[in-house]
C-alpha cells in the first residue's frame, strides 16, 4: 500500500472539515466533489454560490451536501470581525480594517480554523503561499514551543532500502531561505513530527544535513549545522539527531559506519534536514525527477494545519493535499 493510500484510509475513519477558500476555482471545486464523494473529508467552499454553483456544472462535479459559503455576505461575518480585532489591534488593526478582512475568503477560511469550525485549510490554486501564510500567522500563530513555519515533503522512493522502506522526509524546502541554527534546530523538531505523525514513521531519525561530517571541514556554514544540532537536541531531548552528516553519511550504512562511527542516525536517516532553502529545493527535485520519487508536501509548525498548493497544481495534487491535512488535524 503506497503512502497516500494510507493517508486516504486513516482520513476515511476520522473526517475532519476542511476549508477551501478558492471556492470558485475549477480544480478547487473537482477535487472538493471527490473528497466529499470518496469520504475523505468534509469541504467547505468558500465563494459567491451561484458562480461556484456553475462552475460545478460546467465541470461535472456533484456539490450537493457541501456547504458554500459566501464571506461578502456571512451572517458570521461580524464575529469574525471582531475576533480579527481583538487578535490585531495591538498591532494596529482597526475595527473598519478588520471588518473589511473579515470578508476575504482567505481572512474567513483562517478564522474559520482559529475559532474551531473547520479542522484544517487547503489553499495556492491561485493564491501564493505568502498570501496564506500572512494570514495563518497573524491568527492561528505558531504550535506552542515552535518558533517558525516551515515545509517538509514526504518522499516516497522506489528504491526501499533508503529511509523508511523508501519513504524520506526532507526540510525544508518551500518556506525559509536562509534559516538560523535556532531556525533550522525548530525545522528539525517539526520534521520529526511531521513523520511521526503524517507518515507513521514510529522512529524519526533525523540527520542534519551539511557538505561536512563530524567536522571534515571547517567553515562557518558548518558551524551553523552544527549548533542548530545542538539546540535541537536541547529542544528534544530524546529525539534520535544527528549532525553534521553529509548526505552518503545520512543514508548509506557503510559510508555511515565510515564517516560517522557510533551515530544514532548516520546511514540508515529517514529524515534529512537541509541547511538552507537552495539546498533543500534542489534536493527533494533531483530526488523526484532523476530518483523518480513521488513528493507530497506540507506545512508544519502551525497551531493548526494550513496547506499550499502549487498553482499549476492537479485536481488530483489538491485531493492529496485535502487528505494530508485531515491526517495532520488527526494529530
Amino acid at each position: 500500500m503506497s503512502l497516500m493510500e494510507r493517508m486516504r484510509e486513516k482520513a476515511r475513519n476520522n473526517k475532519k472539515i476542511i476549508v477551501l477558500p478558492e471556492g470558485e476555482e475549477l480544480r478547487t471545486v473537482r477535487a472538493a466533489a471527490l473528497v466529499a464523494a470518496e469520504g475523505l473529508a468534509d469541504p467547505v467552499l468558500l465563494g459567491d454560490p451561484e458562480t461556484i454553483r456553475r462552475v460545478a456544472e460546467e465541470q461535472g462535479a456533484d456539490i450537493d451536501g457541501i456547504p458554500l459559503v459566501d464571506p461578502a455576505s456571512s451572517p458570521k461575518g461580524e464575529v469574525y470581525a471582531e475576533t480579527l480585532y481583538e487578535l490585531r489591534r495591538q498591532k494596529g488593526l482597526s475595527r473598519e480594517e478588520a471588518g473589511k478582512l473579515a470578508r476575504d475568503p482567505m481572512y474567513y477560511g483562517i478564522l474559520m480554523v482559529k475559532l474551531g469550525e473547520a479542522d484544517g485549510l487547503v489553499s495556492g490554486a491561485v493564491h501564493t503561499t505568502g498570501d496564506m501564510l500572512r494570514p495563518a500567522l497573524q491568527i492561528i500563530k505558531t504550535r506552542p514551543g515552535m518558533k517558525v513555519v516551515s515545509s517538509s515533503f514526504l518522499m516516497e522512493c522506489p528504491n526501499k532500502e533508503l529511509g523508511e522502506d523508501g519513504l524520506l522526509v526532507y526540510a525544508d524546502c518551500v518556506v525559509m531561505p536562509c534559516p538560523t541554527a535556532e531556525e533550522l534546530a525548530h525545522i528539525a523538531v517539526s520534521a520529526a513530527d511531521t513523520a511521526r505523525n503524517l507518515c507513521g514513521i514510529q522512529e524519526p531519525r533525523v540527520a542534519m544535513l551539511s557538505f561536512s561530517t563530524k567536522g571534515s571541514a571547517k567553515h562557518e556554514l558548518v558551524s551553523k549545522v552544527q549548533e542548530a544540532t545542538a539546540i535541537a537536541h536541547a529542544l528534544a531531548p530524546d529525539l534520535l539527531l544527528d549532525g553534521e552528516l553529509q548526505l552518503d553519511a545520512a543514508l548509506v550504512p557503510e559510508v555511515g559506519a565510515s564517516k560517522a562511527k557510533g551515530s544514532p542516525v548516520a546511514g540508515r536517516a529517514n529524515v534529512l534536514v537541509f541547511p538552507d532553502l537552495q539546498a533543500g529545493n534542489i534536493g527533494y527535485k533531483l530526488t523526484q525527477r532523476i530518483g523518480g520519487a513521488n513528493a507530497f508536501a506540507v506545512l508544519q509548525g502551525l497551531a493548526r494545519p494550513c496547506n499550499d498548493l502549487s498553482r499549476g497544481c492537479s485536481v488530483e495534487d489538491i485531493v492529496n493535499t485535502i487528505t494530508m491535512t485531515v491526517v495532520q488535524a488527526q494529530s
